[in-house]
């Protein structure tokens, strides 16, 4: 899902915290990453401007997501620094409506035809790219997905996670493992 890897940017690492987009470089790799979502060429280069841009909008993003998992804990990485949520709701849904999109048929000739949003005016790359993954976050906040949306309470973890079934609890195996093993480590010291 697009946008929980968008949200997931910010994640921790054994050394602390790291924001993927924290410069034009990073923010250039997670693009062509993400290019075939993101309407991008495969020699994208990302710009500061778009780049800042881009981290606004995933921090209104992440202040919607903390709203979607409430009364539960919002993502250690940044609680204490994100946006007001009225504003954050303001500026996906002022990116989503920046550029208008329409679908298109695709029908490869060895496979199904499918429908590809793709935007409906001759908008700037920065719109475009901040339009789809605006509108990747309402898609999620506005589906079913909203409700098994969660925050992973595995130590040292900063990353939301959609909830595949009734007894997940942490956002991967690595982070259950972690969990546990910290459990483990209390239970014994203490006992």
């Amino acid at each position: 899902m697009l946008a929980l890897e968008f949200v997931s940017t910010v994640r921790a690492t054994r050394s602390g915290p790291l924001d993927t987009l924290s410069d034009v470089r990073g923010m250039t790799g997670w693009a062509r990453e993400h290019a075939a979502e993101l309407g991008l060429g495969p020699d994208f280069t990302a710009a500061e401007e778009l780049r800042r841009a881009v981290v606004e909008l995933r921090q209104a993003a992440r202040a919607l997501f903390a709203r979607a998992v409430a009364p539960g804990p919002p993502s250690g990485a940044d609680a204490d620094r994100l946006p007001d949520f009225a504003a954050s709701l303001d500026l996906v849904n002022a990116a989503a409506l920046a550029v208008p999109s329409a679908p298109r048929l695709e029908w490869p000739a060895d496979g199904a035809p499918r429908a590809v949003n793709v935007p409906a005016g001759g908008a700037d790359e920065s719109s475009r790219v901040r339009a789809v993954l605006a509108s990747a976050v309402i898609a999620l906040l506005a589906g079913a997905e909203r409700e098994r949306l969660r925050t992973c309470p595995a130590p040292r973890c900063v990353l939301y996670f959609v909830k595949e079934h009734g007894r997940q609890e942490w956002c991967s195996v690595g982070c259950g493992n972690r969990a546990r093993a910290a459990r483990h480590y209390r239970q014994h010291r203490t006992g």
